[in-house]
């Protein structure tokens, strides 16, 4: 229990943990129903954190239906209310080839009673998930650009994301 008595649903922790562990010895059909990105909200009676119907991006997606896996997540985030979000991003440094899960809260356009809700109900979410890149949101413009990522995944030594030189 949180400050705003919100909790996190069990469908939402398995998710989460599906994507922080990524299986080497995966076949190819359970690579492709790894999620990219996913969108959670809070239920209808604001008791519950829990997925938003639809709103994902499977890595099978990637190349076919999604040509610029960033771009796609910015669009699945509504314009008028708050959302928490996981993506998991691929980007180069200048040694290395990484992937990041990142945990991005972005609420700045949203009605006053959601916003409030939504930042008092974050600390039940994160505590769930042990991620150690957060990103805060202030307005979609913040993630339009998506140097201002690169720049939460490694500052100056990130050369690319998602394919992208930055």
């Amino acid at each position: 229990m949180q400050a705003s008595g919100v909790k996190v649903t069990d469908e939402v922790i398995s998710v989460f943990n599906d994507m922080k562990v990524r299986k080497a010895q995966a076949n190819e059909d359970e690579k492709k129903k790894r999620k990219k990105a996913i969108l959670f909200c809070l239920s209808k009676d604001l008791k519950n954190i829990v997925l938003d119907d639809g709103k994902e991006i499977l890595q099978g997606d990637l190349g076919t239906t999604v040509h610029d896996p960033y771009q796609h997540f910015v669009k699945m985030l509504p314009p008028d209310d708050c959302r928490y979000a996981l993506y998991d991003a691929t980007y180069e440094t200048k040694e290395t080839k990484k992937e990041d899960l990142v945990f991005i809260f972005a609420p700045d356009s949203a009605p006053l009673k959601s916003k409030m809700i939504y930042a008092s109900s974050k600390d039940a979410i994160k505590r769930k998930f042990e991620i150690k890149h957060e990103w805060q949101v202030n307005g979609l413009e913040d993630l339009k650009d998506r140097h201002t990522l690169a720049e939460k995944l490694g500052g100056s030594s990130v050369i690319s994301l998602e394919g992208c030189p930055i």
